[in-house]
């Protein structure tokens, strides 16, 4: 009897408070259209939204600090960037708060294969969420936003994958 009251108490305060600070930093969600962006990666090639369109685009918020961001990259590599090979996919990770410099040290101690851009003043970041890394948005073709999830956690990347093959088909 106790345990059911208990749980009831902590139902009952859950729905109380609402979301979680994840949710509350999150500005970006699933259906929303992309907001616009341009970013140069560390090899020196421009992107823009606009340059984008009609691709499936993965953005991958992190920064070189981040124990899940580190622990997500290899599966970023290997799952993802090798795996999904498509004229119609474009994958990028995106270092918050980091300048290229300490970026391309970074990317080459960690092996990364997949574009990586730095946003040192968070401006890029600053339109999909206000806090917490690793992020991860996935833009479909029309420019919406199918998929966003923060932290790592192999259920969530699983998903993340299957939405981008579905896109792709």
């Amino acid at each position: 009897m106790k345990a059911k009251l208990l749980l009831m108490i902590v139902m009952i305060f859950g729905l109380l408070i609402g979301e979680t600070d994840q949710e509350k930093a999150t500005k970006i969600h699933a259906g929303d259209m992309a907001p616009e962006i341009a970013f140069t990666t560390l090899a020196g090639d421009a992107y823009t939204s606009e340059t984008l369109k009609g691709k499936v685009v993965l953005i991958n918020f992190f920064a070189t600090w981040c124990g899940p961001c580190n622990a997500e990259i290899p599966h970023l590599n290997t799952e993802v960037f090798e795996k999904i090979k498509d004229d119609d996919f474009f994958m990028v990770g995106i270092g918050r708060e980091h300048v290229a410099d300490t970026l391309k040290i970074f990317a080459d101690k960690k092996d990364i294969l997949y574009p990586i851009a730095a946003d040192p003043d968070r401006s890029i970041y600053r339109k999909f969420a206000d806090a917490y890394i690793p992020r991860n948005f996935v833009i479909g073709k029309d420019g919406k936003v199918l998929f966003q999830c923060v932290g790592f956690e192999q259920k969530d990347f699983d998903k993340m994958i299957e939405i981008i093959k579905e896109e792709l088909k």
